[in-house]
């Protein structure tokens, strides 16, 4: 199965937009190959800045250039982008309501040996907290190059989430995708699986395995958090009464916690949150962080048991 990081889909649709619209501007703090900028840099080297490791300043410069009429995306590891200059992303930029995306790469687990520190596993709560912002994890490579096409086309604040570790592809080129509506990859009528990000391709492996048991699993790929697809939340709650979420996030104020307050105010059905419990992640391969914190097929495939164990 052909494998590939979402931040090379992020950097390639860059590179599309900046051929359609000859107002796309990028800044880069310092990691600009890192980040996959430096193919924008190449093509179109008089609208990139690289304003080196200076989150705080890459945010502002952003905003300066947007007043002109420019659509800018500003690009760094997640947890310095929105981590690092969440101020400045705020007040400059959506209070502003500027036309600024922000891109945070290297997020999640699987950052892997870069440890702790390095690990954004916070980024999804502290951006879909604010006013005007919408937010977009992809699942693979393909939705992340059209997710940023779509938000540089679309205009506002946005902060688009990618990681370094190369995954299998569960979407193509004719998928469809379209902001703030979530895809359904299969349908069941147990539970139902929300996922995201690298989390999708997992959760689809999971309801392969759990289908061996006799349990019938959806898997939605939720890739907008903000403005979530509400519809479809209560229709698959309606459907299964059952949902798990799956994310490699905090579930804490994470897509989990978005699917809750859709289900708590529209139609209350058990919920199961899976991914980061309250903790910090550490060093080591992707495979073994993803196993240990039970983010793999197996462990939403045991979440899934457990819920159907409340369920019954």
């Amino acid at each position: 199965m052909e494998k590939a990081a979402s931040r090379d889909g992020f950097g390639k649709g860059l590179v599309e937009l900046g051929e359609k619209n000859p107002n796309v501007w990028v800044l880069t703090a310092d990691v600009s190959e890192s980040a996959r900028t430096h193919w924008f840099q190449e093509k179109f080297p008089k609208r990139f800045v690289q304003v080196g490791i200076a989150e705080q300043n890459m945010a502002g410069v952003a905003v300066g250039i947007a007043s002109c009429g420019k659509t800018v995306f500003i690009s760094s590891y997640g947890v310095f982008n929105p981590g690092r200059n969440f101020d400045q992303v705020r007040v400059s930029i959506c209070y502003n309501n500027a036309n600024v995306i922000l891109h945070g790469s290297h997020t999640g687990l699987t950052v892997g040996p870069d440890g702790a520190t390095h690990q954004a596993l916070e980024d999804i709560a502290i951006t879909r907290v604010l006013p005007n912002m919408v937010v977009v994890v992809p699942a693979d490579f393909e939705e992340a190059r059209k997710a940023t096409i779509a938000l540089g086309e679309r205009g506002g604040p946005a902060y688009i989430r990618t990681c370094r570790e190369k995954f299998p592809l569960v979407t193509t080129p004719e998928t469809p995708f379209e902001i703030g509506k979530a895809n359904v990859y299969r349908k069941g009528k147990d539970a139902a699986i929300f996922a995201i990000g690298p989390m999708v391709y997992e959760s689809l492996k999971a309801a392969e395995m759990l289908s061996k048991e006799g349990i019938d699993c959806a898997v939605v790929d939720c890739h907008t958090v903000k403005p979530i697809d509400r519809k479809a939340v209560v229709e698959w709650a309606k459907e299964c009464g059952l949902i798990i979420t799956v994310e490699e996030h905090q579930i804490n104020g994470g897509m989990g916690s978005a699917v809750c307050e859709v289900v708590g105010e529209e139609y209350p059905c058990r919920v199961l949150r899976h991914g980061m419990h309250d903790k910090f992640g550490e060093s080591g391969s992707p495979e073994e962080l993803l196993r240990k914190y039970e983010l793999n097929a197996d462990g939403i495939a045991k979440k899934v048991r457990e819920g159907m164990k409340m369920k019954r």
